[in-house]
């Protein structure tokens, strides 16, 4: 229960808070486009099962890849443009969160970390 509410809450609430770290004045636009780059998620479309609770995205979906999590690094070190930076800035913490819920279901599971790709990466 705690790990569905924090998960949620750093998606959608927590990126309210970047939003207007980022730019005060445009907070609430800047919030909206953090939102959408919840379509990240829509690569999970292409996995099978779609869904399954003790899987860990960080890896295993295309756009929550290594190579992906490398390039919103850098388009959060490189770009200049301000709302395509905010856009690389949502979709490098939504892998961060991401990655905090994998932390917290391999706490529980360590067969769910051992068949990880994050375990694949490190050994």
């Amino acid at each position: 229960m705690l790990q569905t509410f924090t998960h949620y809450f750093l998606h959608f609430v927590a990126i309210g808070f970047i939003a207007w770290w980022f730019d005060k004045k445009n907070w609430k636009r800047n919030w909206l486009i953090l939102l959408a780059t919840m379509l990240v998620d829509l690569d999970h479309l292409f996995a099978t099962p779609i869904f399954e609770a003790n899987r860990c995205g960080i890896g295993f979906h295309p756009l929550h890849s290594q190579w992906a999590i490398l390039v919103y690094m850098l388009g959060v070190i490189f770009i200049k443009h301000k709302v395509i930076k905010l856009v690389f800035i949502g979709l490098l913490f939504h892998m961060i969160t991401d990655f905090i819920d994998c932390l917290w279901m391999f706490s529980k599971c360590e067969q769910c970390y051992l068949s990880s790709e994050i375990y694949k990466w490190l050994y």
